[in-house]
């Protein structure tokens, strides 16, 4: 009975206790989330398909490609970097499920203890032997063995909730990874695209030097029957200089690009397989954009902010259950002899104890208030990231898309440029053949064909670019 009366007297206390100290929890500002979308990317028809969900084996179908993908996903030392992170990630969730269980140690111990006579404790030893009629051994020796547990229990729900956000932040780093893995693909992607319309841009070059080193020996033929003067088979010979300076400067890029894509796949440099023969030929398929609240779902970077909005929200509480006080339990249970015969005699030798107690803050408080805020600060950083995120991704998709729609019409009109060019460099030939133009004509159709061509081909390598940017923006790559 006494005991029962004890026990209600602490559970008043403690709750005197805590309504006293949530009495001076700071207030605080609060903002809930935004998540609404638009319902459409106000380009095309809505469309439940989304690119997103195929993967990306499927979506990219040239094999050289696939082949490099594969590779930098086993190799890039950032995506190992990164994969070790979730692994810390893992390991911190381990330790905080710790955190809230009872912690068990067990000790074995020996000492020797010797105390001056003339002390108080010497003369206890002398005058009250351990023994009936036998005098107190000296030094005395002490041998122990036992169990010694504590447990802080977890009323306020600190500990579990330290536990859960722990295991948000490990999800948080899964989609963190899943996000790079998203921009590897693409950046692989982008980079092989890059370098076959290179291949090709050296291509068109080294036709244009032949082209043009036939029309300056045609010239030199003309000067010597005096048709056209020295000044016109030196314009043309600065041309071809001209023109195969440019493919030195192309063959640096290739050399760049190649090396890019080797470090990509963590390996050294080597030659890169790929088809630059279909790059010209190569229609990008239909884009499935379909709808903007799919991005929740699809984009991991929304999905690991999401995560880590939930993880500040959880240690908002944590940083509340500070104010309040927090009730430990110590336990233990062993043997404690003087002499290692006598350790294994119970009841004699057998020692326990159990206690509790509770602690809580009380004077210059002030860190702990410091800290709560700190968190709650970080709960509203933690909303604006996500709504940023969310945002950023509609933009992404909606720029992309309307860089799809106007490159196709750009590209359409640039290769029609193309044709009308090519046969005004036959006529410009014929005519000047026929001394009916002079030679600048000559070069600067050349040229202006030149350039169409270098302008074709780069619009068709945005194309590509499109048509892995569209599905990097929608979420597609990591699954």
């Amino acid at each position: 009975m006494k005991l029962k009366k004890t026990f209600y007297k602490i559970i008043g206390i403690f709750a005197l206790v805590s309504a006293f100290m949530s009495c001076s929890i700071p207030a605080l500002i609060t903002r809930k989330e935004n998540t609404k979308t638009p319902n459409s990317y106000q380009i095309a028809a809505d469309s439940a398909k989304n690119i997103a969900k195929i993967k990306w084996r499927e979506y990219f179908t040239d094999h050289n490609l696939v082949a490099l993908i594969d590779t930098a996903l086993k190799n890039n030392q950032e995506l190992n970097i990164v994969l070790q992170e979730i692994m810390i990630a893992n390991n911190e969730v381990r330790a905080r499920k710790g955190d809230y269980l009872p912690f068990v140690d067990i000790g074995v111990g020996y000492g020797v203890n010797r105390q001056g006579r003339y002390t108080a404790g010497g003369a206890a030893d002398e005058n009250v032997p351990i023994i009936e009629g036998q005098k107190n051994p000296a030094p005395l020796q002490n041998y122990n063995l036992g169990l010694y547990a504590t447990w802080e229990v977890d009323i306020w729900k600190k500990l579990r909730n330290a536990k859960k956000s722990a295991y948000l932040k490990y999800l948080s780093s899964v989609e963190g990874r899943n996000f790079m893995v998203t921009n590897l693909v693409a950046e692989i992607a982008n980079s092989y695209y890059e370098l076959v319309a290179l291949d090709n841009e050296l291509g068109v070059l080294n036709q244009n030097i032949e082209i043009q080193s036939n029309a300056l020996r045609t010239v030199k033929l003309q000067k010597e029957s005096a048709k056209v003067t020295e000044l016109a088979v030196r314009r043309f010979e600065a041309q071809v200089l001209h023109i195969r300076s440019l493919a030195f400067k192309i063959s640096q890029k290739i050399i760049e690009t190649e090396n890019r894509i080797n470090f990509l796949l963590g390996r050294y440099a080597q030659p890169i397989p790929r088809d630059s023969q279909s790059f010209n030929t190569f229609v990008p398929p239909t884009i499935l954009d379909g709808i903007p609240a799919q991005l929740l779902a699809n984009r991991p970077d929304i999905k690991q902010a999401e995560l880590e909005l939930a993880a500040t929200k959880l240690n908002v509480q944590i940083a509340r259950a500070n104010f309040y006080p927090s009730l430990r339990l110590t336990a233990g249970l062993g043997l404690e002899a003087f002499q290692a015969d006598y350790l294994i005699k119970a009841p004699e030798s057998i020692l326990y104890g159990i206690a509790g107690g509770l602690a809580s803050p009380f004077v210059n408080r002030n860190a702990i208030k410091a800290m709560y805020l700190n968190a709650n600060s970080k709960q509203i950083q933690a909303v604006y990231n996500y709504e940023r995120r969310i945002l950023n991704a509609y933009f992404e998709v909606l720029n992309q898309l309307n860089n799809s729609k106007n490159l196709k019409s750009s590209y359409d009109l640039q290769a029609k440029q193309v044709e009308e060019l090519n046969r005004s460099v036959n006529i410009s030939n014929d005519l000047f053949l026929a001394a009916r133009a002079d030679y600048m004509e000559v070069l600067l159709t050349q040229r202006d064909a030149l350039d169409s061509k270098f302008d074709l081909i780069e619009t068709k390598a945005q194309q590509l670019h499109v048509f892995v940017n569209v599905y990097r923006a929608l979420g597609g790559g990591w699954n």
